[in-house]
């Protein structure tokens, strides 16, 4: 085995959207790679067939799915973001929480500083901390 990568899928072509959203929020991400999906192929033209971006180091790979599914993101899977200040914490979680839910509002619930778990406006899971 070579390596394990979180992937993402993503219905009615938000992923691209989604990829520069992440990485515009977090330092040191950018989007590494792109292949759309051309004219008489599976998808929509345009949208994304694969892709891969970083957020901090970490790879993640994402598709547009072409097929509608039943189903979607879950908090059971989540993206776990260390964050090395308050202020840090306090700005990403008001980005990602624009258009989303909050599972569990910004607060101290006894296992470190601050911590806070939404789901963003794509669905994506993301558990927001603050280390003692």
């Amino acid at each position: 085995m070579e390596k394990v990568t979180p992937f993402l899928m993503f219905q009615d072509g938000k992923a691209e959207e989604a990829m520069n959203y992440y990485t515009s929020l977090i330092e040191d991400s950018e989007i590494i790679s792109i292949v759309r999906y051309g004219a008489n192929e599976a998808g929509e033209e345009g949208t994304v067939m694969q892709a891969a971006f970083s957020l901090k180091g970490q790879e993640f790979m994402c598709i547009d799915s072409n097929i509608k599914h039943q189903f979607s993101f879950t908090p059971s899977f989540s993206i776990f973001l260390t964050c090395s200040s308050e202020e840090e914490l306090d700005n990403l979680y008001e980005k990602l929480i624009e258009d989303g839910q909050a599972l569990m509002p910004l607060d101290d619930y006894g296992f470190s500083r601050k911590f806070g778990w939404i789901n963003d406006r794509y669905g994506v899971s993301w558990q927001l901390n603050l280390p003692e």
